[in-house]
């Protein structure tokens, strides 16, 4: 499971292997209690074994972006609900610098919907 997932990064273009591997960086930085693993061929983080986000690229873009699972219950500007009802994605521009402050805040504030069950 984890060489699949490994692969995963590794199989992408770049600037979007290295945008995604960053970004996985920053997830797993937010709490000792978030983890790695693979669900429908995407990379998936769990804080405390519940689903919290997942790292995908656009179909239509191919721009990397994070998943956020409850992101009906996160406003901000930056994320995008779409079509989805519950889900809502910050897309990220792998030509320029993360907007690292934006991304913390946004998982923080995630992080706390799960920390207050």
């Amino acid at each position: 499971m984890m060489e699949q997932l490994h692969n995963y990064y590794l199989n992408k273009e770049e600037p979007n292997k290295s945008c995604l591997l960053a970004l996985r960086d920053i997830i797993l930085h937010q709490d000792i209690d978030i983890t790695e693993t693979q669900k429908w061929g995407m990379p998936c983080f769990c804080y405390q074994k519940k689903v919290f986000c997942y790292l995908w690229t656009d179909k239509k873009t191919d721009e990397p972006y994070i998943l956020m699972v409850e992101g009906a219950y996160l406003d901000h500007p930056g994320l995008k609900k779409g079509k989805r009802t519950r889900m809502k994605i910050f897309s990220i521009n792998p030509n320029k610098d993360l907007p690292l402050k934006t991304i913390e805040h946004i998982l923080q504030k995630a992080l706390d919907l799960y920390r207050k069950e």
